[in-house]
Formats: structure tokens, C-alpha cells, sequence
């Protein structure tokens, strides 16, 4: 596939999780499997209709916790983290001292504050059981 068409078929699945409720989503994955048929990738457009409503969960979820739900950010960040200190570093002897330098940050990272903070209020998930009950 030529770089032109994945990027907009990248795009594509981007706006359907960029949509502000379910059904929204919804059309929006009807009007994207329409358009990867018109694009003649069928391959492509089953699978989106197949596999993309399983990553639309999310929504049934408080509104607060979608972003953090639909994304690994602090896993996106600790590896950003290991890669920009490994860029600094340049070249390693062994794969040993590339291990012991992503270690040591680690380490660094579950005895901070960091490594405790909550990245879910669950408030909001027992309000919303208590109001359904």
C-alpha cells in the first residue's frame, strides 16, 4: 500500500475514536468501511468492521476515564523516557549495559511518587454503579 493510503486510512480509524459518544463512533466506522471499499482495500474494511467496535468499550465507561482507557500514555512515556536516555548514551559495550541503564530507570520510577499515582479515579466508577443499582 503506498504511504499516501495508509496515512489517510490512518487517519480514518483516528477520527473514529475521536468521535464524542458511541453512536457517533458508530457511523463513523459505517462511513469508513464505505470509504476502504471505495479505495477497492476490502481486506481492510472487513477487518475494521470486524475488530474496530471491540476497541469502542471504552465508551461505556465514564467520559473522564476515556483517554486514559483508550491509551497506554504511561507506558508511551516511560519508553520515551528509556529511548531518549539510550540516545544520550549513544553506543553500549554490550546489551548488558543497555539492560542495566532501562533498569535503572525503571528502578528510579517505582520509587518515586510517580509509580503511585492513580491514573484512574474509581469514584466515578462506584457513583455510576450506585446510581444503576
Amino acid at each position: 500500500m503506498p504511504a499516501g493510503k495508509l496515512r489517510e486510512v490512518a487517519l480514518m480509524l483516528k477520527a473514529i475514536h475521536a468521535q464524542e459518544d458511541l453512536r457517533a463512533a458508530q457511523r463513523k466506522v459505517a462511513e469508513v468501511v464505505s470509504r476502504l471499499h471505495s479505495m477497492r482495500l476490502g481486506k481492510a474494511a472487513e477487518l475494521v468492521e470486524t475488530a474496530v467496535p471491540e476497541t469502542l468499550a471504552y465508551y461505556a465507561f465514564p467520559e473522564e476515564h476515556w483517554r486514559r482507557i483508550r491509551t497506554n500514555n504511561p507506558l508511551a512515556r516511560i519508553m520515551r523516557e528509556i529511548r531518549r536516555r539510550t540516545r544520550v548514551v549513544g553506543a553500549f559495550p554490550d546489551g548488558n549495559s543497555a539492560l542495566n541503564l532501562a533498569a535503572a530507570r525503571l528502578r528510579h520510577i517505582a520509587g518515586t511518587r510517580w509509580s503511585t499515582k492513580r491514573y484512574l479515579n474509581m469514584k466515578l466508577l462506584k457513583q455510576r454503579n450506585a446510581l444503576t443499582a
